[in-house]
């Protein structure tokens, strides 16, 4: 009877979940939705470009950050701990604000040679984006190469190879196996983090909803529409990057 009773109680908060988004649906202005779509779909190109530059440079910062995190030596270990330190304990917005607003406040930046991308909004997220993903990258990076086997590095050292080949031919390759489903995870959440761009007046996805809904005083339709872009564009990197995954036999590599 009391299992009865569950289901019976479930299926009714189900009717009634489903009863409320279908009236919430049904009374939203999809002329508005759908009449701005193409703008929307401008913001979600930026945001794309966005996500792309800032994880593939910041995985091409880390690399060297997470070898030196995972050396034996102190010293080889304290500047990457440092970098890491700070840009994980402090807020992406916060960074942001810094990278945008702060360096303008001194006169050798805005006489250098890079003050004309430094006082550009789009360099700004993407040098931010790019040094934030680069420390969590480069712990994922390091938990990866600490979790090789030792065996395959001892075997690769009985074999005759060096240090250097090692790391390359043996622990590398299999450090990104291993750490390929944290860094898939990664790349959503720098994909819904770069929404933060907006507030220095870039108009990516989260950026373009913004102005639209200045000039329609529409935010449920518009912010709906916006959150269906990311949804779709985190379901296409999770199905990529599952794809990835087996085609590397990732599953295998790590004993399931």
């Amino acid at each position: 009877m009391r299992k009865n009773a569950a289901i019976i109680a479930w299926l009714a908060a189900g009717l009634l979940v489903a009863y409320g988004l279908w009236s919430s649906l049904s009374s939203l202005n999809w002329a508005v939705i759908i009449k701005w779509l193409p703008r929307l779909s401008q913001g979600a190109l930026l945001t794309l470009e966005l996500v792309a530059i800032a994880v593939i440079a910041g995985l091409i910062l880390a690399l060297p950050m997470g070898i030196a995190r995972a050396s034996r030596h102190w010293y080889v270990r304290a500047l990457p701990y440092g970098y890491i330190f700070f840009f994980r304990g402090t807020p992406l917005l916060v960074q942001l604000f810094l990278v945008y607003y702060g360096l303008a406040q001194f006169d050798a930046v805005r006489q250098g040679p890079l003050w004309p991308y430094l006082r550009d909004p789009y360099w700004c997220a993407i040098i931010t984006m790019t040094l934030h993903t680069a420390a969590y990258i480069a712990e994922i990076l390091r938990g990866a190469i600490q979790a090789v086997p030792p065996g395959e590095v001892e075997a690769a050292r009985a074999l005759g190879m060096s240090r250097a080949k090692t790391m390359f031919y043996i622990i590398l390759p299999r450090a990104a196996r291993i750490g390929l489903p944290a860094y898939s995870n990664e790349v959503i959440l720098m994909l819904k983090a770069s929404a933060l761009a907006s507030t220095v007046t870039l108009l990516e996805l989260t950026g373009m909803a913004r102005t639209i809904i200045a000039r329609t005083y529409l935010p449920v339709e518009i912010f709906f529409a916006a959150g269906l872009f990311y949804l779709a564009i985190a379901f296409v990197l999770v199905r990529a990057f599952r794809l990835l995954e087996r085609w590397l036999r990732v599953d295998a590599c790590q004993g399931r």
